[in-house]
C-alpha cells in the first residue's frame, strides 16, 4: 500500500500546491457528493504533507550550505 501512495505522488512541489489549489477550489464549491468530498480532503491532506516535507528538505539543504547559519538577503539596490 505504501508504493501505490509513493506512485500517486506530484512530481514536484510545485504540481503538489497545483494540485493541492485545484482541489481547494471544488472543496470550496461545495458542490461534491459527500464520499468524494472526503476522498479530496485525504488527498489534500497528502499533498499538503508532500509539500511541507519539500520545504522542510529544502530549509535543511539551505541550512546546510549555509553552514548553519541563516543568513539576511541583501536589500534590493543595495
Amino acid at each position: 500500500m505504501a508504493k501505490a501512495a509513493k506512485a500517486n505522488l506530484p512530481e514536484s512541489y510545485e504540481a503538489g500546491v497545483a494540485e493541492l489549489d485545484a482541489l481547494i477550489l471544488q472543496m470550496e464549491a461545495g458542490q461534491m457528493p459527500l464520499e468524494e468530498s472526503l476522498a479530496a480532503y485525504q488527498r489534500g491532506t497528502e499533498l499538503l504533507r508532500f509539500c511541507e516535507g519539500k520545504l522542510a528538505a529544502a530549509e535543511q539543504q539551505v541550512k546546510i550550505l549555509e553552514a548553519g547559519e541563516l543568513k539576511a538577503m541583501p536589500e534590493a539596490g543595495a
